[in-house]
């Protein structure tokens, strides 16, 4: 069937393709160009003579054209566009080599159209392994400014549909269309939003555990004989700093023992446990999930080397594969700039101690009387806004010299790059986020020495107490402000930057709409009909999607990244911050939508990719799982006062001695506390006189947090017993837990058996039609 178009259409058709001249291919002409490369015009150039730059364009578009790669330059003002095309040759030689390919050769596309995902994918190999006569490559011109960028176009229609059907806010709550994601960002950005989404819908239990250990010490906030005991108490308390803090009645803090008891009860252990089986858990299930998609998407047996060895040669027939190689020398030399790197990064987090404890007797002698009695929690909440400050800074710090070492480890693909690029931002990440509350954690208060004998930084500063309570409260605060800072800012500056420069620049590209004579008429604007686009609108189309936000190989990586960090607060700490899964629920509810509109309505399209799984990721998150029942087991072991109040219950309390149990926690707080005589010489020259005053009346003893005698201040027998106790039960709670994960991991197998049938009878048919 003839095209009923005017005579005019062909026209433009004839003046875009002047080798065809049949009126055939105006039946059926490919719908858009594959990518866009942009330059700058060369301003710079005098008369005939062309500078080194244009010679280089010139010279690389040329090397495209011999690869039949058609080239269309369009100029607008001060650059010069230029739309590229693969031949269908290309795509030919590409179905070919999957189907005779040992891994990839029961995928759908040898034996359907290929679409424009792999067109683009392809196209896109081809301009990163095009080569000048003096070896540069398209990175090395961009580099040199010899281009300025260059990107793949959205689909306008697809874009309308995933537009109208997943990225908008108002699909918050309806399932994500997979298979249309996939088809149109390619099997890695539609696995990430299938992990993204399954990792949401595990987080409902976790979440609703973690509500339950909040309500259950909201439930005794008020019966509660440790809050009754620190709020009733007349103990008189030793000054936190030199000099300004004066002696303080226990009682003061009230409010801090009523927080502490919130997130540091006896529900915080189950919750714990369960918390290390669900990562387990969730890991497994995901692989079961992963592996119904990926069979359904016919990527199960994908290889990656094959695929990376069939681009290769659709690109040069004359190609040789690059081999693996290994050297002792430089691993050795990476090896030891990254933990110099990882010195320097726990070093900070040193520096923010130190500021923590220089803030606290600072803020002591402030002018707010507000701020004057809470030093010490001012003082932690800085520290935790700092961090933040400093995480900001790092990340970029940490990414620019994790790309110098993967270029120092010359990697042989991009795809080896990428997982150890991955490695290596996530580590620096992880003790960049974490250095400081392992601190906080595991060190704080039980290194600051007794009066008489404090342990100071620089001679001057003593290191920070904990409160009677316990440290778990001063954990929480840090891992609530920097976990709802990152999220909350990291999602607005994400979403806003990209949408401002979208709303201010598209107009440039709305102002081509009547330039050209043609664009109300449906044979010059309809992608799927018989005659092309006209230049204007095709420029209009790519000014478009130029100003659009930039992205890169590392893009996904960036939301890979932040959710696998959520995921390490999530479960690394948990026994401090139970609200953690909660909170990472509701982000990730918008998060999904975010990302979506993001990608869809914000952003350069991402170069569709291919790949059956989520890579490194998947050892990364195995990886934190471990960690979690680590660090959960010591946090319960060492951080919380769990173990002193069972063994006060059971062992030194009044329960223990009368054998009635009733009132077991009566008197806790004064057994964890030790008192030290002021007027001994050795403790009096820590403090001054002032200090020592309360209500008129000089005092001569004062109580601190630790089981010291009070006449020599050696620790007493219940310390030591405490301590054997805390290291018990760490190794019988990580043993447990241990193989829990490993029942559950066996337990719960990493294929279903629709998938395993499935593929079973996919070979089969496969097998059957090549014997035909």
């Amino acid at each position: 069937m003839f095209c009923r178009k005017a005579k005019e259409d062909i026209e433009l058709f004839d003046r875009d393709f002047p080798q065809s001249a049949p009126l055939l291919p105006v039946l059926a002409p490919q719908k858009s160009y594959d990518y866009v490369l942009v330059a700058h015009k060369d301003e710079e150039a005098e008369g005939d003579k062309e500078t080194q730059r244009t010679v280089k364009q010139k010279a690389f578009i040329e090397m495209l054209r011999k690869k039949n790669i058609k080239v269309l330059e369009i100029p607008h003002d001060d650059k010069l566009f230029y739309g590229l095309r693969a031949p269908n040759e290309v795509f030919e030689d590409y179905k070919y080599l999957l189907k005779v390919s040992d891994a990839c050769n029961w995928i759908e596309e040898p034996k359907a159209v290929v679409p424009q995902s792999t067109r683009i994918r392809i196209v896109h190999h081809i301009l990163h392994h095009t080569y000048l006569d003096n070896g540069e490559d398209l990175h090395e011109l961009l580099k040199k400014h010899v281009f300025e960028t260059f990107f793949c176009l959205h689909e306008k229609r697809a874009q309308k549909e995933l537009r109208t059907n997943w990225a908008r806010w108002s699909s918050l709550f309806i399932r994500q269309p997979f298979s249309e994601v996939k088809a149109y960002f390619g099997e890695k950005v539609a696995l990430y939003y299938l992990w993204l989404d399954w990792y949401t819908k595990l987080l409902v239990p976790a979440a609703v555990l973690g509500m339950l250990v909040f309500l259950y010490g909201l439930a005794f906030f008020n019966s509660n004989p440790l809050i009754k005991e620190v709020c009733e108490s007349d103990i008189i308390m030793c000054p936190r700093c030199d000099k300004r803090c004066p002696v303080w009645n226990l009682s003061d803090t009230c409010a801090y023992a009523k927080v502490s008891h919130l997130f540091d009860n006896e529900a915080t252990v189950a919750f714990a446990m369960s918390m290390a089986i669900w990562a387990t858990l969730f890991l497994e299930l995901w692989k079961r999930q992963r592996a119904k998609h990926v069979s359904k998407w016919k990527v199960y047996d994908w290889c990656e080397e094959e695929e990376e060895l069939i681009l290769d040669i659709v690109n040069d027939q004359d190609c040789k594969p690059k081999h693996f190689r290994h050297s002792y020398l430089r691993s050795m030399l990476v090896l030891i700039l990254v933990t110099l790197m990882l010195v320097v990064i726990i070093g900070i987090a040193h520096a923010i101690v130190v500021f923590r404890v220089v803030a606290a007797p600072l803020l002591s002698e402030g002018s707010w009387e507000f701020i004057r009695d809470h030093a010490n929690t001012v003082a932690v909440l800085l520290g935790a806004v700092l961090h933040y400050l400093t995480i900001q800074i790092m990340t970029r710090v940490n990414r620019w010299v994790a790309l110098k070492l993967c270029d120092l480890e010359k990697t042989r693909s991009s795809t080896a790059t990428e997982r150890s690029f991955t490695v290596k931002m996530f580590t620096f990440q992880f003790f960049t986020l974490f250095s400081s509350l392992f601190y906080v954690a595991f060190f704080m208060g039980r290194i600051n020495g007794y009066p008489g004998s404090y342990v100071r930084v620089a001679g001057r500063w003593r290191l920070e107490e904990c409160h009677p309570s316990g440290c778990l409260t001063d954990l929480f605060i840090q891992m609530a402000v920097v976990m709802v800072l990152k999220q909350t800012l990291n999602n607005v500056f994400e979403f806003i930057v990209p949408w401002c420069k979208q709303f201010f620049l598209r107009r440039k590209a709305m102002r081509m709409e009547r330039k050209c004579g043609h664009c109300y008429r449906k044979t010059c604007r309809d992608e799927s009909g018989c005659v092309e686009p006209c230049d204007v609108c095709k420029l209009r189309n790519w000014l478009l999607n130029y100003h659009l936000a930039d992205t890169n190989a590392f893009s996904l990586f960036n939301e890979f990244l932040e959710m696998v960090v959520q995921f390490s607060f999530t479960t690394i700490f948990v026994a401090a911050f139970p609200l953690a899964p909660l909170l990472a629920l509701l982000n990730n509810i918008f998060e999904i939508r975010l990302d979506a509109i993001k990608m869809i309505s914000l952003e350069r399209r991402l170069v569709p990719k291919k790949t059956n799984d989520i890579g490194i990721w998947t050892n990364v998150l195995e990886a934190i799982g471990v960690l979690a029942v680590i660090a959960n087991g010591l946090v319960i072991g060492i951080s919380s006062d769990f173990i002193p109040r069972l063994l006060y219950r059971y062992y030194y309390g009044p329960c223990a001695v009368s054998g009635v149990y009733t009132n077991c926690m009566k008197g806790y707080i004064r057994n964890t506390l030790s008192t030290a005589n002021l007027n001994e010489t050795l403790v009096r020259k820590d403090f001054i006189t002032a200090q020592l005053m309360t209500d008129g009346l000089n005092v001569t003893q004062c109580s601190y947090r630790d089981y010291r005698h009070h006449e020599d201040y050696t620790l007493t027998s219940q310390f030591w017993l405490i301590l054997a106790v805390r290291f018990a039960f760490i190794i019988l709670f990580e043993h447990v837990l241990v193989v829990c994960k490993f029942i559950a991991a066996w337990f719960v197998p990493n294929n279903p058996l629709q998938v395993k049938n499935q593929r079973l009878e996919d070979k089969q048919k496969r097998l059957k039609e090549e014997l035909r």
